[in-house]
């Protein structure tokens, strides 16, 4: 592998741990409170009393906490072990290349194309709520006879 491409994916194996980190991090921070908010009496009860609180985290050390670095923990080393695979290496250095045949549109083609959307979405919500009404008055006609 050339150095070029060695350099390339060491930078997307760096992006993708980095973006499945803070999004594990964030799984785990949510369970630590769902898990405090639903067993308050048991994981949300601090292990030992008179523990200082944990200075990083601003929390004390509770049965929530420790299951949820526990698990960051796994987490973040199956993520490195994954990610370490030359298959998914390589994979992510195909994305970027093929990413960087992207032709990206200008500001001006942005906006056009956004008020196509906007238009054709509107049109449609107009031509299926007049479609509703005016089924809906048949309807009433077929089912109750008028009125």
């Amino acid at each position: 592998m050339s150095g070029y491409k060695r350099d390339q994916g060491r930078m997307a194996r760096m992006a993708a741990f980095w973006t499945l980190a803070v999004l594990l991090f964030y799984g785990c921070v949510s369970l630590s409170q769902t898990l405090t908010g639903h067993f308050d009496k048991s994981l949300g009860a601090p292990l030992v009393d008179g523990f200082p609180r944990i200075p990083v985290f601003g929390t004390e050390l509770t049965g929530a906490f420790v299951i949820a670095a526990v698990l960051f923990a796994a987490g973040m080393f199956l993520l490195l072990r994954i990610l370490e695979r030359p298959k998914y290496a390589d994979m992510l250095i195909e994305t970027e290349l093929e990413l960087r045949k992207v032709t990206w549109p200008g500001m001006q083609e942005v906006v056009n194309s956004s008020l196509v959307v906007i238009l054709c979405v509107v049109f449609l919500m107009g031509f299926l709520a007049a479609s509703d009404y005016v089924l809906g008055r048949v309807a009433r006609v077929i089912l109750f006879g008028g009125g």
